[in-house]
């Protein structure tokens, strides 16, 4: 009986499920709206990507509300400098406004102080984008431009892009222009409903046409209404930084129906970028790992064929035949390297990224972390590298025991703070920065206290509680023994140095993603959405499997050199192409981004370090482990005294 409960319990979910039109991602169900219904119009920030500071949208003075309410806000929105808060703009579904007046007292203009108007004039030379919010759409601007087709087609055909936000004003000469006008178009979709019942809107689209217009251009009565001037007799509204200036914030709103199902209304947004460069990157990424497999089967695998045949022949023959190559190196290839403890750790948190990166990109590849969701992305991160310290924990402490380490408290310790550390002390110095500068990108110290909380009150026991049961397991079994006195290493040719080696290595792995890095540089840098998240999926897949690859290729030229130190050197060379993404972030700084100022600056290359060294850890960490399963299949092979 108790399981026909269950049975029908499971059967009744199912029909519930079957019984909506269709499944939605929790948080972000459609609202439906009945025609005069409110719409809310909130703000969430201000941001400029000269300057990478973002602020919240009341640091200037526009219109308030009565009442200013804060939205409360995900981890992953603190974090990005997100602060939704509510708006004076009064918007109905389905009501046209011609123009209407913003601030509450009617026919009067509001005055700006020298303070406030010199605080817009930087914010407009600093190219700052207002962003603003109707239903959780965000705001965008149409632009239309011609692309380069022929003559006939130009006159028919526009290009239609859209911008994130709407510029803050304008400058003319050494003049500045304030955008004191917007002009709302919403696009609403009409739900299919039966006939007795009143027709419902969801809201799909929101475009902004901001418009400077002078205080004298706009005449306002008594009810807060006002009249537009002709589009070409009106000047704009200057506002200049050296005296007080007086002018209007007003705004329009006008409703279109569009065919765009709810489902889809955030197409608009993401198909910013080709998708063609994609594929290609992908086919560019397909066969750099076939190269490199080429490589690995025709020198490799030959080679160790004859080498392993050629060690295991009869002894008679073996006495007459001199030993050389990475058989000689067999009583020290697992001698433990220097600085076990260290080593264990940064391969324990290159795991935990690894499990953390890999979750991210494929939940989100499943369409569950969709732009919609503000901030899901960076809150899923932050506790899936929490909760992944388990793993972290326990092949680092396996791999511990296996150098012959003892101090196992210390280690797992090690372990839990040595990367988040440092990772917490360079943005914990960036913030104290960006809290000079009063920006909303500042992480609050509540928020703050609050990761701390999580570190070592999630991440730090389960390292622990990982590191406990990886150093009692078993240790890795290494096939060969190690001998007593360690043998001399003979003199090395010059292209088996670590750098030599680093630059080798890291080409092809970084040639395999460079194109995808570009669109992520661009979302992070630039205020765009990345949502490519099936591409970036396959170019992981491939960055690990050519990793592995050219990590095996450099671990076996450097034995065959009779050099068995390649514990740290295999980790140091797989994260080669780290340098090569530091290199490539310097190259876009310059010229990609319009950043002059010192702080911006900072910030940029505070967080291209961070970048690089979690990417080297990540890379690092695959090699390493691809280059020791290798070695120990080849001694493994080869029959030793």
């Amino acid at each position: 009986s108790f399981l026909q409960e269950r049975l029908r319990y499971v059967l009744g979910l199912l029909l519930l499920l079957h019984g909506t039109n269709s499944f939605y991602v929790p948080g972000v169900a459609p609202i439906n709206f009945h025609r005069n219904d409110p719409v809310e119009i909130k703000a969430v920030k201000l941001t400029s990507s000269r300057t990478q500071l973002p602020y919240e949208y009341y640091s200037l003075p526009f219109c308030q509300p009565s009442k200013i309410t804060y939205k409360a806000e995900n981890l992953g929105e603190v974090l990005r400098g997100d602060r939704i808060v509510n708006t004076p703009f009064q918007v109905s579904m389905n009501v046209e406004k011609k123009c209407e007046v913003l601030c509450n007292v009617p026919n009067k203009p509001v005055t700006l102080t020298v303070e406030e108007s010199k605080l817009i004039a930087e914010r407009i030379r600093e190219d700052y984008y207002v962003h603003l919010i109707a239903d959780n759409l965000p705001v965008a601007t149409r632009l239309e431009f011609y692309s380069n087709r022929e003559e006939e087609e130009k006159k028919k055909e526009k290009d239609v892009q859209f911008e994130h936000g709407y510029r803050l004003g304008f400058m003319d000469g050494n003049k500045f222009y304030l955008h004191n006008h917007l002009s709302f178009i919403l696009y609403y979709h009409r739900e299919d409903v039966e006939e007795s019942q009143e027709h419902t809107y969801r809201v799909v689209r929101f475009e902004v046409v901001p418009q400077s217009i002078k205080l004298e251009d706009l005449k306002a009565d008594e009810k807060s209404m006002c009249t537009l001037p002709e589009a070409t007799g009106s000047a704009p509204q200057e506002i200049d930084p050296t005296k007080e200036n007086q002018l209007l914030f007003t705004y329009s709103v006008h409703w279109e129906e569009s065919d765009i199902k709810w489902a889809s209304r955030w197409d608009t947004y993401l198909t910013m970028s080709d998708v063609q460069i994609h594929w290609f990157s992908i086919i560019n990424s397909v066969v750099v790992v076939f190269f490199l497999s080429g490589i690995l089967s025709m020198i490799i695998i030959r080679t160790l064929r004859k080498d392993i045949a050629n060690y295991n022949k009869e002894d008679d023959i073996e006495d007459t035949m001199e030993e050389s190559g990475w058989k000689l190196v067999h009583g020290d290839v697992f001698r433990p390297p220097q600085y076990p403890m260290i080593l264990s750790s940064l391969l324990g948190s290159g795991i935990q990224l690894f499990c953390m990166i890999l979750i991210v990109i494929f939940v989100a590849m499943l369409g569950m972390l969709s732009p919609s969701s503000r901030g899901a992305l960076m809150t899923t991160a932050c506790f899936l590298f929490m909760f992944m310290g388990v793993f972290g924990g326990f092949f680092a402490g396996r791999l511990y025991r296996t150098l012959k380490g003892h101090r196992w408290k210390k280690g797992a310790f090690c372990t839990a703070t040595l990367y988040p550390g440092v990772v917490f002390g360079i943005c914990f110095v960036l913030n104290c920065f960006i809290w000079g500068k009063h920006s909303s990108g500042a992480v609050p110290f509540p928020t703050m206290v609050a990761l701390l909380c999580m570190w070592f009150g999630i991440s730090l026991p389960l390292v622990y509680l990982g590191y406990y049961f990886g150093f009692r397991k078993q240790p890795y079994d290494n096939p060969v023994r190690t001998n007593q006195i360690p043998r001399q290493i003979p003199e090395q040719r010059w292209y088996m140095n670590k750098f030599v080696g680093i630059l080798m290595a890291g080409i092809l792995p970084f040639g395999a993603m460079f194109i995808e890095l570009f669109f992520i540089f661009s979302a992070i840098w630039e205020n765009q959405f990345y949502y490519l998240f099936g591409f970036l999926f396959l170019v992981f897949i491939i960055l690990v499997v050519s990793c592995s690859q050219i990590s095996i290729v450099m671990v076996y030229f450097q034995l065959c050199a009779e050099d068995y130190r390649w514990w740290w050197r295999t980790f140091l060379v797989s994260g080669g192409s780290a340098f090569y993404v530091l290199i490539y972030a310097v190259f876009y700084f310059v010229n990609k981004l319009d950043i002059v100022e010192f702080i911006p600056s900072l910030l940029y290359f505070g967080y291209t370090a961070l970048m690089v060294l979690s990417f080297w850890l990540l890379t690092g960490t695959i090699g390493f482990y691809a280059a020791y399963m290798f070695v120990r299949k080849i001694y493994a092979a080869v029959k030793i005294d």
